[in-house]
């Protein structure tokens, strides 16, 4: 009798487990989050990375499929204006790469924005940040990875006059698809290189961003030499409404940024490399769209561009009168779409990696083997990207990375503005500067190009939110260390 009434003088006398709502805000505190960086299953992550390899990680998700694809579909909407477009895009992105680089080098974790998110705004606005980034890292890659073969397909015509059939390059009940193998081909190959080491796969995507830069730039040498004045006028035929219209298209040609940040538990001076890595992509990567975009307006006609037969590969051989340096471009675009499936893969898997470790996703994603690499994490992603990319037709699911990518960037404006309140003693290496101002920019041009989207862009978010949601709740809020870590405190306090 004695030993039941001591047990239930201790149970009263314990502290009572906080409801739903304390758990959901619980935040990680920033020093933890540092301490932890680099720390798996059985193993840590190497830090083998400076200030050249964490920029042309940037660069290399950043410069693919937005200059070689989407300015073919901006200039009918823009006009020469395109070039101002990309100016506008710039500087919308600019606002969220400022917030990137100041959280950036003060958590230098492979959770990127989900990780700022749990040190600023608790548990569960985290969880949403890193459900968003599941949506626009894996969908993405599978989308580029379609790109990619449709440039592949391209050069085998350009130099053989053959053709892939479309049973192989086109996914079920798409222009008579079966499988989309050189989708799922390009992803297996980027896995492959991401097994090697990250080191490699680092030396890797520095190769192909300098081949990249090397195309765009003769590009711009070659188009500059037909361009004339009178390709310039009218300069804004459909007005601002165009300009803006274009803007909100090619803002996404410029979001690879965040794969940098996810390289923090990588780099050798995250503190230090992170913001620089961020904003130099961010000069380099603008300066050359506007110098590809003023070279490709100023040699042709804007007005051809409305069918989009006015690729910039086409545009080379109009300029040259020969098809060699559309060869050469083709190849060029290969290479570059490659290093942005290689990079974002990379990015979705450290972001995995983070969210594992904190118990909110199966810890099989925060194993570590001996080359400091998630393996499984890599393969069992893989794997799912490359089914996605050879089997599924993206559709309105491409469309929502975009809505994700925006909602994410928001948080992390957020984040800056909540932390420079409940942390100002924080050491910045970094500092958004004439903030708050900057950072409610970043989250008001956000909220702007979101509400610019369709209404089934707009339900196909809500849905995978809603997934997402019961994910959390059903799984995650009871794995997470956190919650396992508020459960054994007052047992611990009881003995």
């Amino acid at each position: 009798m004695q030993l039941v009434e001591d047990t239930a003088q201790k149970q009263a006398a314990a502290p009572a487990r906080p409801g739903i709502g304390a758990r959901i805000k619980r935040c990680k505190p920033v020093e933890r989050l540092v301490d932890e960086t680099g720390q798996g299953q059985g193993g840590s992550l190497k830090r083998s990375m400076g200030l050249a390899q964490l920029t042309m990680i940037s660069i290399g998700a950043t410069l693919g499929t937005g200059i070689f694809v989407v300015l073919g579909e901006a200039v009918p909407v823009a006009g020469p204006a395109v070039v101002l477009a990309f100016v506008i895009a710039g500087v919308t992105a600019l606002f969220s790469a400022l917030a990137y680089a100041e959280l950036a080098g003060m958590i230098p974790a492979s959770g990127s924005a989900y990780s700022y998110t749990y040190a600023t705004m608790g548990e569960l606005v985290a969880w949403v940040c890193g459900w968003c980034l599941m949506l626009t890292y894996g969908v993405s890659v599978a989308a580029v990875a379609v790109g990619w073969g449709e440039y592949i397909n391209q050069l085998l015509y350009l130099v053989t006059g053959v053709s892939l059939p479309d049973a192989l390059t086109q996914p079920p009940g798409a222009d008579g698809g079966i499988i989309n193998v050189p989708a799922a081909v390009v992803v297996v190959l980027a896995m492959v290189a991401l097994l090697v080491g990250i080191r490699e796969s680092a030396w890797l995507n520095g190769v192909m961003v300098v081949i990249k830069l090397g195309v765009l730039a003769m590009f711009v040498v070659i188009a500059m030499t037909a361009v004339q004045d009178g390709n310039f006028a009218p300069f804004m035929p459909l007005g601002m409404a165009g300009v803006s219209a274009a803007g909100a298209t090619l803002f996404f040609s410029y979001i690879g940024f965040d794969a940098a940040s996810t390289a923090g538990e990588e780099a050798k001076n995250p503190q230090r490399d992170l913001p620089r890595a961020i904003m130099l992509s961010m000069i380099i990567v603008t300066a050359l769209y506007c110098l590809v975009a003023f070279a490709a307006v100023g040699a042709v006609p804007w007005t051809i561009f409305e069918n989009t037969e006015a690729t910039l590969a086409q545009i080379l051989t109009d300029v040259t009168g020969t098809p060699i340096w559309s060869v050469v471009f083709a190849i060029g675009a290969v290479v570059a779409i490659a290093s942005v499936v290689l990079v974002v893969l990379y990015g979705q898997t450290r972001i995995l990696f983070a969210m594992s470790r904190d118990g909110l996703i199966p810890k099989i994603f925060s194993k570590v083997d001996a080359n400091g690499t998630p393996r499984w994490n890599t393969v069992i992603l893989t794997v799912f990207i490359a089914v996605l990319a050879a089997l599924v037709p993206l559709g309105h699911l491409a469309d929502a990375t975009s809505i994700g990518t925006l909602f994410a960037f928001a948080l992390v404006n957020v984040a800056v503005v909540v932390l420079r309140r409940t942390r100002p003693e924080l050491k910045r290496d970094f500092r958004v500067p004439f903030s708050p101002i900057t950072p409610v920019l970043g989250v008001l041009s956000c909220a702007y190009l979101m509400l610019s989207m369709g209404v089934a862009t707009w339900v196909t978010f809500g849905v995978w939110l809603l997934a997402g949601l019961a994910i959390y709740f059903g799984y995650s809020m009871r794995t997470s260390r956190l919650e396992a870590e508020a459960v054994k405190a007052p047992v611990e306090r009881e003995l």
